[in-house]
């Protein structure tokens, strides 16, 4: 029966059910598309015989709401959504965001704080012997003690604070299967403790076999030296072929075991999770309020991979989908833009191609599919491995098959092309027909800053290689006759940004004539080494001090910085500067960053500088860079990645 997944009793009874296998319970609304990830695991359940019901957003504080599907033959899956419910609620500010794209005609407040904690919770208070087994970016990423930003602590797993049985954490195609098979076959969910890609409790910590034991709840509290060791012997333990079983303890007779990760999929199994039966679009109950704003960028594009060894130090891919790149083969992902074009809504515009990067096509290296990534190593930083393999020879021969479809006019790359792995590259011909074809007259990539101290923080490769980059864009957009430009991507207050360093970021922006309208303080995600480095001062992968800019005041000044020819930042940036030692920069000059106030009629000290709108600059006029701003969910960057930069 192709047709969306039951969400009453009435689709349940269309379809001759009279109980569900699995409640699956989410904190965005119901989108059946492979771009959100309940979407994938309920029809991944489907395809292998499960039955499987969909709650999305329940009132949280109503019993009742949870049980409309009545009681799951093997158990509720649980999920807070394609965004940890922090990010998703709250900017770095911590103030409430007005909208949620999740959610019917973007209305914020559709679902708690900590969803799927609460959700748990209230499914527990019901069923009290029911299987839940939770996954999702926010059980992924909090699945050992974490730090949380929003409540200053380290906070214990979520799975001791949900109540919930197992977590299914990164991506979940394989451990749900099995998960589900076991409890098909009768065995008790306290007992399925031997599947890769979960997490489950124990009080017996002597059945848990070749682990390594992390440092106690109590001693990672009491010590950010032992939180800063425990973090980084988890990133290191990430892969899922040299990874080793975490067991981290709490109190006596409880502990969490993390075993290795799942294994990544192969492209025959990629392929077939995309070709499932999905409606590829939101639930028509959400008709009436204007539809759910997130899909909107996501329904005409195509999802060619996962996975990323960027190994940026804000990102927190590598504890979610893994830093081993999986990818869909070409006919898969022809066959999916096909179901594109004959959308009625198709305007012969491909909205992306890509993943968490749009440009991995396939592994670093070959011994990575064997053996794993390097647990101590990084493929790109600081410099490229000499192992690493540069090519981009099949992701350009897939871009132009799918430019040659009929009704097809544009074929776009807007999920981040990763420049330094471009630039690497000796053959030319993608790059050039990434500007002839694909670039909609700004490219969009991620230098984060120009400062190498603190590019060298975030696992960025050096200022100078981003510079080769826009020399070589603007060389070949000349050669073609194109005025394109570059949206550079940047990032204030990141561990290791000093003043000296905000204002290095400020000079860059002077020389190049450029101001985002827009500007991203570090964000303290869950699980990734810069939240490390932020709760702690230390660099967990060399344990030595790092400075941290944390108060409000002077994360302010650095913004300031960012957009010092904005009128209202005067104040700021002249206390940044002050504080600097550059003084130097406040003055009549063309390198001065603002004027002094004491001349009659210059109250804002910019009477003469250019106005604040963000005016863009092609490449071809000796500028090298144009007006854009990050959106917070923008194109599946928010639906694929969670970092420091949102």
């Amino acid at each position: 029966m192709n047709d969306y997944l039951p969400i009453n009793r009435e689709d349940m009874e269309k379809r001759g059910w009279d109980q569900c296998d699995f409640v699956y319970v989410i904190g965005d609304a119901y989108v059946d598309h492979p771009s959100f990830g309940p979407a994938i695991i309920s029809r991944v359940l489907e395809s292998h015989g499960y039955r499987v019901g969909i709650i999305a957003q329940p009132d949280w504080k109503s019993e009742e709401s949870i049980q409309i599907l009545g009681t799951p033959r093997l158990g509720f899956l649980v999920c807070g959504g394609n965004m940890d419910t922090m990010v998703n609620h709250y900017s770095v500010a911590k103030k409430r965001r007005a909208v949620d794209a999740y959610s019917p005609g973007g209305e914020m407040g559709l679902r708690p704080d900590r969803a799927t904690i609460v959700y748990c919770n209230l499914i527990r208070r019901v069923y009290r012997t029911t299987p839940i087994i939770i996954g999702g970016i926010e059980a992924s990423l909090r699945r050992l003690a974490h730090y949380d930003y929003w409540s200053d602590k380290v906070r214990r797993s979520i799975l001791l604070d949900s109540q919930a049985d197992l977590i299914s954490y990164g991506m979940g195609e394989r451990s749900i299967v099995e998960i589900a098979d076991a409890l098909d076959s009768g065995l008790a969910v306290k007992d399925i403790t031997y599947i890769d890609g979960t997490v489950y409790k124990t009080s017996d910590p002597e059945s848990v076999y070749d682990a390594l034991v992390l440092p106690d709840y109590t001693t990672i509290c009491e010590s950010k030296e032992a939180f800063a060791k425990s973090f980084y012997v988890q990133y290191c333990n990430t892969d899922p072929f040299s990874g080793k079983r975490l067991i981290e303890k709490y109190k006596e007779k409880q502990y969490v075991v993390q075993n290795p990760p799942a294994k990544p999929l192969s492209e025959e199994e990629m392929d077939a999770v995309y070709a499932l039966p999905y409606m590829r679009n939101y639930h028509p109950s959400y008709e009436a309020k204007g539809g759910i704003p997130a899909i909107e960028e996501l329904k005409f594009s195509l999802v060619s991979n996962r996975g990323c060894f960027g190994g940026c130090s804000f990102c927190a891919l590598t504890f979610h989908q893994g830093r081993i790149v999986q990818t869909r083969s070409h006919e898969s992902i022809l066959a999916e833009a096909k179901l594109l074009i004959d959308d009625p809504n198709f305007k012969g515009y491909i909205n992306d191609v890509g993943g968490p990067t749009a440009n991995f096509r396939h592994p670093a290296c070959e011994k990575q599919l064997s053996k794993g990534v390097c647990p101590n190593k990084q493929c790109l930083f600081p410099t490229p491995c000499r192992n690493l393999r540069v090519d981009h020879k099949d992701y350009l021969s897939l871009l132009r098959k799918l430019r040659e479809l009929p009704k097809v006019k544009k074929v776009f790359i807007r999920s981040g092309i990763r420049f330094d792995y471009l630039v690497a590259d000796k053959d030319d011909t993608f790059f050039r027909e990434l500007c002839e074809h694909h670039v909609s007259g700004q490219l969009k990539v991620a230098p984060e800053h120009v400062a190498d101290p603190v590019l060298q923080m975030m696992g960025k490769p050096e200022n100078a290689v981003y510079e080769k980059f826009i020399e070589k864009y603007k060389r070949i957009n000349k050669q073609l006759g194109k005025n394109q430009f570059v949206v550079p991507y940047l990032m204030s207050s990141h561990p290791g940004s000093t003043m000296k360093e905000a204002v290095r970021l400020a000079e860059y922006l002077r020389d190049i004539g450029y101001m985002p309208e827009q500007v991203q303080d570090f964000y303290p995600t869950p699980s990734t080494i810069s939240t490390c480095m932020y709760y702690t001062g230390l660099d967990p992968r060399t344990m030595k001090p790092v400075y941290v800019p944390k108060s409000p005041h002077e994360k302010a000044m650095q913004r300031a910085l960012i957009q010092y020819r904005n009128p209202k930042n005067y104040e700021l940036v002249k206390e940044a500067l002050q504080l600097a030692g550059r003084t130097d920069l406040i003055g009549f000059d063309k390198k001065c960053l603002i004027r002094p106030r004491q001349l009659k009629g210059e109250k804002d000290g910019l009477r003469n500088a250019p106005k604040a709108s963000g005016r863009t600059f092609g490449v071809n006029s000796g500028k090298n860079h144009a007006e854009g701003s990050r959106a917070k969910n923008g194109k599946g960057k928010g639906t694929k990645r969670q970092s420091g930069r949102r």
